[in-house]
């Protein structure tokens, strides 16, 4: 790690936009250990029967079809900061300081600076992300309608190897089968994405508008309340699927990393609050009680049909009364 040269490219942030991205790159790196990425023959492999494995599984489940990404990567946290720093820019595209700021130089930098905690963080702690990656950019996707489809060849999967390792001590569990439960986690959601074409549209159009309403210098409260319903109903698929799907019990990996969570210091605890992650443990929970009640029901194949046309997706009120999202979608 380099402080000096991170402060440095902060502080030295410059252009026309909200953030100097290219700063925020350098920075962001020059405040991260990369961490190593030396495989045995044996964790290549390993990586390799597990994602395999947990797409046999989850398909057996989830009666769901649907193909892996064409890319899957083992990164460590450089690999991950440059593969994420496109989509937070294109996220951010939209906001634009210029004549909203009496000092758009200081608010540059400012942004900057918070844009490199935030990746630097995220960065030392993601152990594997599925990315459907949300507006892309290119021919395929521009003036794609929400019934257009996104193969799979626009999709990643990425696993962060030194995040891993490292988690996994602190856990002291096998860095095997912790590697295995992450990976089953991730191939979850790749099983949502595949068997929902129009997901990743479904996610950008509202993610589009609410990042277009604060460019406006305004907020569009539904388009947010729709994106964390659809999220909520993507997380907590995912968890229904890890619970039947995962070839080993794993209630102790879970209390440990939730124990590892609640103990975590007030400024990491800060940061994660910031980054909103706490919404997204909130997401977690109710929407695995969803999904836990729709499968108690009509099973977990039944379930799944909430992946068949965006109009399956449960509402707001639904998520909470899972009664009311059985009755209506027969």
């Amino acid at each position: 790690m380099n402080l000096l040269r991170s402060v440095r490219a902060v502080t030295e942030a410059s252009g026309d936009g909200l953030i100097d991205w290219a700063a925020v790159t350098e920075a962001a790196r020059a405040a991260t250990n990369p961490g190593d990425l030396t495989l045995t023959a044996d964790e290549r492999a390993g990586y390799a029967a597990d994602v395999r494995d947990a797409r046999t599984r989850v398909r057996e489940v989830g009666g769901v079809s649907f193909d892996l990404p064409d890319t899957i990567e083992v990164q460590h946290r450089h690999h991950w900061i440059d593969a994420n720093i496109a989509t937070f820019e294109r996220i951010m595209g939209a906001l634009d300081i210029e004549g909203r700021t009496l000092a758009p130089g200081i608010a540059r930098v400012a942004n900057t600076g918070s844009m490199t905690v935030a990746l630097a963080f995220l960065a030392n702690n993601v152990l594997g992300q599925y990315d459907p990656l949300l507006l892309a950019e290119g021919d395929d996707r521009d003036g794609a309608g929400e019934g257009a489809a996104s193969g799979a060849d626009d999709h990643a999967l990425y696993f962060v190897h030194p995040n891993i390792q490292r988690v996994a001590e602190e856990l002291d569990v096998s860095h095997a089968r912790f590697r295995r439960w992450i990976a089953f986690h991730e191939v979850t959601h790749a099983a949502e994405f595949g068997a929902a074409p129009w997901l990743s549209d479904h996610l950008e159009a509202r993610m589009e508008r609410a990042v277009d309403a604060l460019g406006e210098g305004g907020l569009d409260r539904e388009a947010f309340r729709e994106l964390d319903a659809a999220m909520t109903a993507v997380e907590g698929y995912a968890e229904l699927l890890m619970d039947r799907a995962f070839d080993d019990e794993y209630a102790d990996l879970r209390e440990k990393v939730e124990a590892r969570r609640r103990g975590r210091g007030p400024v990491s605890q800060l940061v994660r609050r910031l980054l909103g992650l706490g919404m997204k443990r909130r997401q977690y929970e109710r929407g695995k009680a969803f999904f836990e009640t729709v499968a108690d029901a009509r099973g977990v194949e039944g379930a799944s049909v909430v992946w068949e046309q965006p109009e399956n997706l449960p509402t707001n009120a639904e998520l909470d009364t899972p009664e009311q999202w059985l009755d209506r979608v027969a």
